[in-house]
C-alpha cells in the first residue's frame, strides 16, 4: 500500500492556499477559524460538496485541502485522489468523524498527507497542523497506533517463505478487489461491473476466503500486494 504520506516527509512550506472541504456550516466556520490561526496568511476557499470542491482544484493552485469524508454528493476521497492528480505538490488531511479502517486506508490509498478526528480538542487539532511545517503528518492518536498496526501487518505478510503458494484469483475477482480497496460499496460495485448486490457480496465472500482477510484495510493491502493499483 502506497502510504506516500507516512514514508517520506515534505520539505518544509508555507501553506498560502487552503481549501476547506465541510457540508456542515458551522463546522466549517470553527474549521476555518482554526486554520487561520495556526496559518494566519492563508488564503482559504470553502467547499460543500465534492463538485464545487473538484472545480476549485481544477482551478486553483492549493497547498492544503482539509477534506471531510462524508459529504452530500460523494465522498472527500475521491477530492483527495484529485488533488493527488492535479496537484502532486499540494497535501491533504482528512478531518472526519470516521475512525475506522474502511474509511482511514482508502483515504490514505488515495494519497491523504494526514487523518484528523473531529472529537479531538481544538488544541491538539492545531497543534498537529503546526507541526505540518516540520513535515511531520498530522494524525490523530488513534489513527497513529491504527496504522502502526497494519505497518506491522504487512511486515509479517512480507516475511512470508518465498515459496508459499500464491494466491489465484480470477479477473472478475480482481475488479471486485481492486473496487473494494478503493471503498467502495457493494450496490456501488455492482452498478460498475453490471451485476446484483447479491452476486457482489459473494464474489467478496469468495476473496476473503482466499486471501484469508476479513476487512477492507487487509483486502487493500492485498490488493497492493497483487499490483492491482498498478493497472
Amino acid at each position: 500500500m502506497n502510504f506516500r504520506a507516512l514514508s517520506r516527509a515534505p520539505e518544509t512550506r508555507r501553506m498560502n492556499s487552503i481549501l476547506l472541504l465541510e457540508d456542515l456550516p458551522e463546522i466549517r466556520v470553527w474549521l476555518k477559524a482554526l486554520v487561520l490561526e495556526v496559518f494566519p496568511q492563508a488564503l482559504i476557499s470553502e467547499a460543500a460538496r465534492v463538485h464545487d470542491a473538484l472545480e476549485l482544484i481544477s482551478a486553483v493552485k492549493f497547498d492544503l485541502a482539509l477534506c471531510d469524508l462524508g459529504l452530500p454528493d460523494g465522498s472527500g476521497v475521491d477530492v483527495v485522489a484529485k488533488l493527488r492528480e492535479l496537484q502532486p505538490d499540494a497535501q491533504s488531511v482528512v478531518v472526519t468523524i470516521h475512525d475506522d479502517d474502511d474509511h482511514l486506508f482508502p483515504a490514505l490509498q488515495a494519497g491523504a498527507f494526514g487523518y484528523l478526528l473531529k472529537e479531538q480538542s481544538r488544541e491538539l487539532i492545531a497543534e498537529q497542523l503546526k507541526r505540518m511545517s516540520q513535515g511531520e503528518p498530522p494524525l490523530s492518536p488513534s489513527i497513529a497506533r491504527r496504522v502502526l498496526t497494519h505497518f506491522a501487518k504487512m511486515t509479517r505478510r512480507q516475511e512470508r517463505p518465498q515459496n508459499m503458494p500464491q494466491v489465484s484469483l480470477t479477473d472478475r475477482e480482481n475488479e471486485v478487489l481492486l473496487r473494494v480497496a478503493k471503498g467502495f460499496t457493494l450496490p456501488e460495485i455492482g452498478v460498475q461491473l453490471g451485476l446484483s448486490r447479491h452476486t457482489i457480496a459473494d464474489y467478496v465472500k469468495q476473496i476473503y476466503r482466499k486471501l484469508n482477510v476479513s476487512s477492507r484495510a487487509e483486502a487493500a493491502l492485498e490488493a497492493q500486494r497483487l499490483g492491482l493499483f498498478r493497472r
